[in-house]
């Protein structure tokens, strides 16, 4: 799978986002975007502190400003774009909002500590899906290592 001009530009822009925002000893920072066709329609950073809600990681507040955007809840058609590779919530987040490609800095094998269920893949996960699903991870990871590379 190779990138879209599109895509390789708002990962870009995610990774810049999640290395402006890190401060050392603060924790790690997560960022996401959301891009269909030619439109990157959301990005977006983790509000898991600011809303007090556990489930308002990064990915998870792309595709909802993404479909608030569509005003739809069928994000066929789109990719979604992160940081580092979505959790396990994410992944289902992803999926359900129908977004069948993915595009990921930093890989769960290399921040494990970061999964729930760190022995549950990507593999796993379309091995498992209805629908198939695509993605590419890995790219600019040397770029975002130093937010992960501590243990939450």
């Amino acid at each position: 799978m190779s990138l879209t001009v599109l895509e390789q530009q708002a990962l870009d822009a995610v990774i810049d986002m999640a290395c402006a925002r890190f401060v050392p000893g603060q924790g790690p920072v997560f960022t996401a975007a959301v891009v269909q066709g030619d439109t990157v329609l959301t990005l977006d950073a983790n509000e898991v502190s600011e809303s007090c809600d556990p489930s308002r990681h990064a990915e998870v507040a792309a595709i909802a400003r993404a479909a608030e955007r569509l005003g739809r809840t069928d994000l066929s058609g789109c990719t979604l774009i992160a940081s580092m590779q979505p959790c396990e919530m994410c992944l289902a987040a992803m999926r359900w909002s129908g977004i069948d490609r993915l595009v990921f800095a930093m890989p769960q094998e290399d921040a494990p500590a970061f999964f729930q269920f760190p022995g549950l893949t990507l593999d796993d996960f379309a091995r498992a899906a209805k629908t198939p699903f695509h993605w590419h991870g890995g790219i600019g990871k040397d770029r975002v290592a130093h937010i992960y590379k501590d243990a939450p």
